[in-house]
């Protein structure tokens, strides 16, 4: 938690217990915002799970170029084009 010096200018206007206040949501928001962010943990998750589906997708692709190669064969074999 970081140190948070209210001016005494803003202090004086805002009151002690404005100015505490003030402190308060400052660090609350301060805590939310580092709620969200990503750990290396996070980060080595997505990683692994980016790399499952991209093998995933390349065989995928792999078994439709194999398909996609027998039904063309089938079709130029049925019309005659291939003896």
């Amino acid at each position: 938690m970081s140190v948070i010096a209210i001016p005494e200018v803003l202090r004086k206007k805002l009151g002690d217990d404005g100015a505490e206040a003030l402190v308060k949501v400052i660090n609350e928001s301060e805590t939310n915002a580092r709620k969200d962010l990503s750990t290396k943990e996070d980060i080595a998750k997505l990683e692994v799970k980016i790399e499952t589906s991209k093998s995933d997708i390349i065989k995928w692709v792999a078994a439709m170029l194999v398909a996609q190669a027998s039904l063309m064969a089938v079709m130029f074999r049925l019309l005659g084009l291939l003896k």
